[in-house]
């Protein structure tokens, strides 16, 4: 793969991978990485979120430095700190929100979900769509079973009523036979 033009590679000798060098250039996104970077920096720039699974698909990443930039520590930037968390708490140590006010120059590794604010939109569309299509089918089963329940109600009142009708007042048999008795 191609290395970045707003970065500097360089392999690691042999099949080691690659150090990818993107730090102090004002970046505003990061930029498509090549799969085989194992070392990354990204410090001092102008990076302010990263998006969802842009980094994930670095298999061989082994360190990854992202301090000096001016994080937005919101509901949005909770993904990369857990991927911090996981990956590097080293790097995570190091990096500090530049906004909004309330969170200036709190290290991000010790931000809770709660400070980190709720987002306007809480589920993400697709799970919206989902709830109301399990509400809707859960309320057909609901329907289906009444209604069960009022033909099986129906049917066992007129079969008792058809018994009914084949004795007289006195409880003898108006037609044929008289009943069996198992």
């Amino acid at each position: 793969e191609v290395c970045p033009s707003s970065c500097s590679c360089q392999t690691l000798g042999g099949a080691r991978g690659l150090l990818v060098d993107c730090s102090h250039r004002q970046l505003q996104a990061v930029p498509p990485l090549p799969r085989d970077t194992r070392v990354l920096h990204l410090h001092n720039n102008s990076l302010s979120s990263v998006p969802v699974g842009a980094l994930d698909r670095l298999l061989s990443l082994e360190q990854v430095e992202m301090a000096g930039n001016p994080w937005h520590c919101d509901c949005h930037i909770l993904h990369l700190k857990l991927w911090l968390q996981d990956f590097s708490a080293a790097s995570l140590a190091n990096i500090r929100c530049a906004s909004p006010a309330a969170m200036r120059m709190r290290l991000l590794g010790k931000l809770t979900g709660n400070e980190l604010g709720a987002c306007k939109r809480l589920l993400p569309v697709k799970c919206l769509e989902f709830f109301w299509r399990d509400l809707i089918l859960i309320a057909g089963a609901v329907i289906t079973l009444l209604l069960g329940a009022w033909a099986l109600k129906f049917s066992k009142k007129l079969v008792c009523q058809l018994n009914l009708s084949q004795f007289g007042r006195r409880g003898r048999l108006l037609r044929g036979n008289p009943p069996k008795n198992h």
